[in-house]
């Protein structure tokens, strides 16, 4: 039997968009997850930024229903608060922060759906055992409802958390900075929600954070100074009692929980995201505290930079070394993203050198340009993959307003490239003629002072120009290959 063309595992967010991007590139996807049902429970409240414009470009947002979406106003950075309302006020909507309020169950099974639709395979209740690869295949073991099987793929990408037997068996090190505290969260019903604090509270031992769900359930959140304790241990309701009460030095009547669970702020990054025919991706290939949520949208982020690029391996026609670019794009994101997390972190510990320390942050927050900064940082709208010769080089493509009532963002829904041919003359879809079996040339109008764009299947801009095609031959041969 010939292999599968991709082999995903783990169905969570960064996986299962992974499969619909797979798919719309044409390629034979499975996707094997060990629960045998969705949870229905939800780490992360929501997705902001480049995350949300992901999803918005791949026509998603509209599944969305009942969803709050807007911008972004109000954030934090390592608890200190950031009113982001100036910001909706002095620059252009582009570079401001998206929203979408939907809890991380919501967005797996808007996903799901997805993919589904488009084709991908998806598996519940099968736990891979173990991952071997040689030059030409990836076998994996698995164990399913009806017993074990072998499967091969050609490629597998672990989006398996952040224990990933993925990361493990392809001998990629997971490195980074121990836990310096450790969180217990639920899901629970309060008994006076009134008297408890609102918000988050620091205090010499740790911080207390609780927020209302709906239907009478609050999240709440107690991190303290110290990692001591079994952390495989089941979560208990007094586990979370007594956390609180040693955070905030009184009791918090909490009748019963939805959902117990912990984390720690530890910060790890897989040292490479690609080992021969196995990647990685999502909490496979980085955790942090999730302190603003950066988790998903990263890994959601990581999906729709692979996703195009493997397809096109899968299919043959990607150029030397565009595989690579995965690793060389995404791992220093990451990284910088671990870099504000582990900042955040120290800002939220106790102490009377980290109260000056926030003093002067928070008053520097208030100046626009730096709050301008943070909040880009925040929610990954500073990210520029290999700046060129044009400003929009590397950035993300905005979604300009063209002809006949359309805009970029739409054209996007394909998951295929997009060449705008903004010339009058229509001089550009002639040099890109040998490429439209890969790249969709679209001549229209737009009122930015631009004669072409190349935007890649993952919203950045791979070419632009004001004043011809210079560059153009060179920018579509290095993502998309010779011409046919």
């Amino acid at each position: 039997m010939s292999p599968v063309d991709v082999v995903i595992v783990g169905g969570g967010p960064t996986g299962l968009l992974l499969a619909g991007e797979l798919r719309l590139g044409g390629v034979q996807v499975i996707v094997l997850e060990r629960l045998a049902a969705p949870t229905d429970l939800s780490k992360a409240p929501g997705i902001a930024g480049r995350g949300a414009q992901t999803l918005n470009y791949r026509g998603l947002l509209d599944r969305f229903d009942g969803a709050a979406r807007g911008w972004a106003r109000f954030t934090h950075f390592g608890g200190i608060p950031l009113d982001l309302t100036p910001l909706l006020e002095s620059v252009p909507p582009e570079h401001l922060p998206p929203l979408l309020m939907a809890p991380q169950a919501q967005v797996e099974r808007v996903l799901r759906e997805w993919a589904v639709e488009l084709g991908a395979q998806l598996r519940r209740g099968h736990q891979v055992t173990e991952v071997t690869q040689s030059t030409e295949q990836v076998t994996l073991q698995v164990d399913g409802p009806d017993g074990g099987y072998r499967l091969d793929a050609r490629y597998v990408v672990g989006c398996d958390g952040a224990r990933s037997l993925v990361r493990r068996a392809a001998g990629i090190g997971f490195t980074g900075t121990e836990a310096t505290q450790i969180s217990r969260f639920g899901d629970v019903t309060l008994t006076d929600p009134d008297a408890v604090p609102p918000g988050m509270r620091r205090t010499p031992t740790g911080l207390f954070t609780a927020f209302p769900l709906g239907n009478g359930v609050h999240r709440v959140v107690v991190s303290e100074w110290r990692t001591g304790g079994d952390r495989d241990a089941p979560v208990t309701l007094d586990d979370l009692r007594g956390a609180t009460r040693r955070v905030l030095g009184t009791e918090v009547g909490m009748s019963e929980s939805r959902w117990l669970s912990r984390f720690t702020d530890a910060a790890r990054q897989a040292d490479r995201y690609r080992a021969g025919r196995v990647l990685l991706a999502g909490d496979a290939a980085h955790i942090q505290l999730p302190a603003g949520g950066p988790g998903m949208t990263t890994g959601i982020q990581d999906a729709a930079n692979l996703g195009w690029k493997l397809a096109a391996q899968v299919r043959g026609d990607a150029p030397a070394g565009l595989l690579d670019t995965y690793h060389s794009e995404r791992h220093p994101v990451a990284e910088r993203m671990l870099t504000s997390v582990r900042a955040q972190g120290l800002l939220l510990s106790p102490g009377p050198h980290v109260d000056a320390l926030r003093d002067v942050f928070a008053e520097l927050l208030t100046e626009p340009t730096t709050l301008r900064a943070v909040a880009d940082r925040l929610t990954g709208l500073d990210i520029r993959y290999q700046p060129g010769p044009h400003p929009l080089i590397g950035g993300w493509a905005p979604d300009l307003k063209l002809d006949r009532g359309t805009t970029l963002g739409t054209l996007l829904h394909t998951g295929r490239p997009v060449l705008l041919d903004l010339t009058t003359d229509r001089r550009l879809r002639d040099i890109a003629a040998g490429w439209q079996d890969r790249v969709d040339i679209v001549p229209a109008v737009a009122t930015e002072p631009l004669t072409g764009l190349l935007v890649r299947p993952d919203g950045y801009v791979a070419w632009a120009h004001e004043n011809g095609g210079d560059g153009l031959t060179h920018a579509l041969t290095t993502w998309f290959g010779p011409a046919g």
